[in-house]
């Protein structure tokens, strides 16, 4: 009984028993997991539906044909709102919460609820909120997940952790229209969730036997103690005194800063930093960046080399291959910093939008052109997502830094990548809708360079303030993080312009 109460609690009832493999179930790597495969989930279920929406439409709800575009777009503007709207509340929460387990329970209750709707819906507002809890479950996956990333393995190694989420997302939005295409084509509509519903399965169980770390520690502390105890009593009485004075004596040279916490919740807080925005911008152009090929190579290939969809869908993978890398990328990221990361990345990826505008007729030359060029852009853009998802862990450590306890005892990691997840959500929107438009209006070769032009527009304010600002000596890794901690007047400096 104590632990079904302890499952439902998060937290340890009375003496009750550790949950049963405490040790595995609460490690850094079968966490990482666990998020991993929530974000591909939530990503997969998110696009493998998306080739069966127009079919939903208009033989199941009843849409009619000259319809059915509108209310596709419909669709995905409510799941880019609800996404917008529902990723502060849920990082909010996440960050007020006793438990970071039980938001991602919520989201997995939203998740499932959703996938269901879709399923079965006949009518266009069951569609509708479908892809509303869809969106909700997307910011409560993603702000929650990383935060608690965040908590299990420490500023040192975020980097590379975020990379392998990083690299979680790439697959998702990679294999779930192919799959989702390519199921409904060859063996029709339920066929597509039951797909999902198995994906959903495997997230549900990993989400329920995840245990916190710090939750953990409600046991495994026990055990430290009682080791300390035994060797203790095995210890003679003079040497424990010794130990016992040595221990007390730093108490006292160390002086007692004043916990100061800010009147303003940590989400406007966080926005008064100039480095946060331009990480954030950088956001922006990335998912800008990589989802403007959503709206316009399926019908560039078609035109221009007669593929049908499953020739369209192979093509994204030019750009998703590199993507797995981006645990890599995270890695160098925490040992070198940031900043040049995604200033090269930008850079790099600028004369390959420009050259897009070269692949224009039917020959072998000019399909491999457009592979290579894809992939030398999905290299460009592998190289500034991870460090972009660190400098947000960084950002926050540094204003905690500077005045300990602003955030309160949570910290504020989940309302900082709230903000990240508003900004990715404001790319994937941005994307598609420049392409598509400028393409339409002004042809293939004006929208390549312009997107060149948008690359650069993320370079700049990376190069001056990722890291922290251009013109101070920054530090790059976590040892160099956590020994220059800010002085006092450091703090009343770095406040007061809010860098």
């Amino acid at each position: 009984m104590g632990r079904i109460r302890n499952f439902f609690s998060g937290t340890r009832v009375e003496s009750s028993p550790p949950p049963y493999l405490l040790e595995a179930r609460s490690s850094k790597l079968f966490i990482l997991a666990t998020i991993c495969i929530a974000v591909f989930t939530d990503i997969f279920l998110y696009g493998i539906i998306v080739p069966v929406i127009p079919f939903a439409l208009s033989a199941r709800a009843g849409v009619p044909e000259s319809s059915v575009q509108s209310w596709v777009s419909v669709l995905l503007a409510v799941y880019g709102a609800a996404l917008l709207v529902g990723s502060p509340i849920a990082g909010w929460y996440a960050d007020n919460s006793s438990s970071r387990r039980l938001p991602l329970l919520i989201g997995l209750l939203m998740l499932a609820g959703s996938t269901v709707m879709l399923c079965l819906a006949r009518s266009v507002a069951l569609l509708i909120v479908g892809r509303i809890l869809q969106g909700v479950s997307a910011a409560i996956v993603w702000t929650v997940g990383q935060a608690l990333l965040v908590d299990t393995v420490g500023q040192a190694e975020i980097g590379e952790t975020l990379g392998y989420v990083s690299l979680s997302m790439s697959l998702g939005i990679l294999v779930a229209p192919l799959l989702g295409g390519l199921v409904y084509e060859k063996a029709g509509y339920y066929s597509v969730f039951y797909m999902a519903f198995g994906t959903l399965a495997l997230d549900i169980v990993l989400r329920l036997v995840l245990i916190e770390k710090k939750i953990a520690r409600q046991w495994l502390n026990d055990d430290v103690t009682e080791a300390e105890t035994v060797a203790a009593d095995a210890m003679p009485s003079q040497e424990q005194n010794t130990a016992s004075t040595a221990e007390k004596k730093p108490e006292q040279d160390t002086p007692v800063t004043p916990v100061k916490q800010s009147k303003w919740p940590p989400l406007f807080t966080l926005l008064k930093s100039k480095r946060l925005v331009a990480a954030l911008w950088g956001c922006v152009v990335q998912a800008s960046l990589m989802t403007a090929f959503d709206s316009v190579i399926p019908l560039f290939v078609q035109e221009t080399f007669g593929w049908d969809s499953i020739g369209a869908g192979l093509t994204f993978l030019a750009v998703m291959v590199p993507s797995f890398a981006s645990p890599a990328v995270g890695w160098f990221s925490d040992r070198f910093g940031p900043r040049w990361l995604c200033v090269v990345g930008f850079i790099f990826a600028i004369p390959f939008w420009v050259l897009l505008r070269l692949v224009t007729h039917n020959t072998m030359g000019q399909k491999v052109l457009l592979m290579a060029l894809l992939a030398l852009i999905g290299i460009s853009l592998t190289l500034v997502m991870p460090p972009l998802m660190a400098e947000i862990t960084y950002i926050v450590e540094a204003k905690e830094k500077q005045s300990p306890g602003r955030f309160g005892k949570n910290g504020a990691y989940a309302q900082a990548y709230a903000l990240f997840i508003m900004a990715f959500a404001a790319g994937t929107l941005i994307g598609p809708v420049w392409s598509g438009y400028v393409r339409d209006s002004a042809g293939w070769g004006t929208m390549s360079w312009s997107l060149g032009l948008f690359s650069l527009t993320g370079a700049i304010p990376c190069l001056i303030y990722t890291g922290g600002l251009i013109t101070e000596t920054n530090a790059k890794t976590a040892e160099e993080r956590a020994i220059n901690a800010p002085t006092a007047a450091d703090s009343r400096r770095v406040e007061t312009s809010e860098v």
